[in-house]
């Protein structure tokens, strides 16, 4: 449970999931890849997200560990179930506006 109070928090997910998908980024990438981040949050995030293991600071920036490679491995199942239930959602709210 501890971990999906960590990944539910505002922007923790796709801090992981960027530097999965971008590898090593600056705290200026980083905060340019999320878009609407605030630095504030950023760092709050990056804070945590280290203490529990899943982000490591290295000499190129942020990174995901292994820990992290492996909960985004987890996650990615769960992405293309979303991404389907978006797509319903928007099937019927078009059938709905018709």
């Amino acid at each position: 449970m501890a971990l999906f109070d960590l990944l539910g928090r505002r922007w923790a997910m796709g801090v992981v999931w960027v530097l999965s998908e971008q590898g090593p980024c600056t705290f200026g990438q980083l905060e340019a890849a999320c878009g609407t981040i605030s630095p504030a949050v950023l760092n709050t995030r990056l804070k945590e997200l280290r203490a529990a293991g899943l982000v490591v600071r290295q000499d190129s920036g942020y990174a995901v560990s292994d820990l992290g490679r492996e909960v985004h491995a987890a996650l990615l199942p769960l992405s293309a179930t979303s991404k389907k239930w978006a797509a319903r959602l928007a099937r019927q709210t078009a059938r709905k506006n018709a």
